[in-house]
């Protein structure tokens, strides 16, 4: 047994060094047998898209964890020595491809019970702080790796993200065999120890995105809203054994009623919800997808909004703001759109209408909107997929961003980029994550607790 960590490793060496030059040589041999006369429908489009995107959470998960990693390159550099951190809210976001894989014939059921049973049994022993994973893990130990400095613990946030996809996959399973009724037990277990009251910080009407073992609450951060950890606040008062009271979401996440927006409009398109640090137009597009991944924004609507026109209209003002290009950038049009935190020409960056504009586009922004804008989606997909593919489509979907005004081209995924296409492309296709989540009978009454109608 005292040599199993050392037989992970090797395969990991192995995967991290050999097998991307493979599929980078595969992808390249495959770009090249599509022909120029090639047509796909636009539902055999999704289909190829779907497919590839799922293999990351697939082939390229980490294999010891089960768990995705946090970013693949296929060109092999990588900018800390990461190859085998995992990310607790991609590894969310992967759970939930998963079940699509299974779904769609990708996999079968009994290849994703296999693996949702591998996740589990490494989330039960990986480090935890009064239930809150780490935002990094190590994928061989289940250690906390360090996010920044003093970001060693607890991120609620990402706790969030893993926990909507688990309880998902617990909605899949528990109707199942006497294996996946199990699972489905064990998942419910640990999301019992979850003390998501614990982060008001002594009883303060907010929740705080961080805590540390060594640095206590010294990031000192309050989730308020509006960006993407709504679902952070739901779950917390979901939860049958550590809720938050609903005044905590009420004075914490929608700041005594002044998250709401009056009289905002842009490109004719009003926003209900003050975004943080971008209300003159929109933030980046994940807010609108993460917490949105199994919670169902279709008809879900609070004292303070509409959730289902908050994110279309925000999807619509990035659309508008790509065909208006206000700054010239090349390629920015009705085919060509969508802007989200992803790789950037100096990094990483947040990337949204006017704010962030790097002439940079994530294709994770305009994919993962599908169910908000269809047709508008379904350009773009199609446009980078018949024009573009030899430059942008690999083993993995699309890489992550790219930019034609700076000839940039980088071969490289992101865990939480990569999920929310897949998931969200199903939502739009037959609302399968959405009907699976809202039939959890403890998020209906965390719901109905924060005064919801849905």
């Amino acid at each position: 047994m005292k040599l199993r960590p050392h037989i992970y490793r090797c395969f990991s060496l192995i995967l991290i060094f050999f097998i991307p030059l493979i599929l980078f040589q595969s992808c390249n041999e495959d770009s090249g047998q599509v022909t120029e006369q090639q047509e796909f429908s636009d539902e055999e489009l999704l289909d190829i898209v779907q497919e590839a995107t799922f293999q990351y959470f697939w082939d390229g998960a980490e294999p010891n964890s089960g768990m995705a990693r946090e970013r693949y390159h296929m060109d092999g550099e990588y900018p800390l020595d990461d190859r085998d951190v995992v990310t607790a809210g991609g590894s969310g976001f992967g759970l939930m491809a998963i079940i699509v894989g299974a779904e769609r014939g990708f996999i079968t059921r009994e290849q994703a019970v296999e693996r949702f049973e591998r996740i589990v049994t490494f989330l039960e022993d990986a480090d935890r702080f009064q239930g809150v994973w780490p935002h990094w893990m190590h994928g061989e130990t289940g250690e906390a790796q360090a996010f920044s400095p003093n970001d060693d613990g607890a991120d609620l946030v990402e706790t969030a993200l893993l926990a909507q996809g688990l309880l998902t996959v617990k909605q899949y399973l528990i109707d199942g065999t006497d294996k996946e009724q199990e699972i489905a037990e064990r998942i419910d277990n640990i999301w019992r120890e979850i003390e998501w009251n614990w982060d008001t910080r002594d009883g303060e009407n907010v929740l705080y995105w961080h805590w540390s073992p060594n640095h206590g609450w010294e990031m000192d951060h309050p989730i308020h809203g509006y960006d993407e950890a709504l679902i952070t606040y739901v779950l917390a008062a979901s939860s049958p054994t550590h809720p938050i009271d609903p005044e905590v979401y009420h004075e914490g996440w929608a700041r005594g009623g002044d998250i709401v927006l009056e009289n905002h409009e842009a490109y004719g398109y009003s926003l209900p919800l003050k975004h943080n640090g971008a209300e003159d137009y929109s933030g980046p597009l994940f807010w609108a997808h993460y917490s949105y991944l199994g919670l169902d924004p279709r008809n879900l609507e609070d004292r303070y909004a509409n959730y289902w026109e908050n994110n279309r209209n925000h999807t619509l003002i990035h659309y508008e703001y790509a065909k208006e290009n206000p700054y010239d950038f090349k390629g920015y049009g009705e085919n060509l759109w969508g802007f989200t935190s992803s790789y950037s020409i100096d990094g990483y960056a947040g990337h949204k209408p006017h704010v962030v504009d790097h002439g940079v586009i994530s294709p994770t922004a305009a994919l993962s909107s599908f169910p908000y804008t269809p047709d508008e989606s379904m350009k773009m997909l199609r446009y980078l997929y018949e024009n573009h593919r030899d430059k942008l489509f690999c083993p993995y979907g699309f890489y992550d961003a790219f930019s034609f005004e700076h000839d940039w081209f980088p071969e490289r995924y992101l865990a939480i980029d990569q999920g929310p296409i897949v998931v969200m492309i199903e939502n739009h296709r037959t609302g399968l994550l959405w009907d699976l989540f809202m039939t959890n009978e403890d998020v209906l009454n965390g719901l109905e607790r924060l005064d919801f109608s849905w």
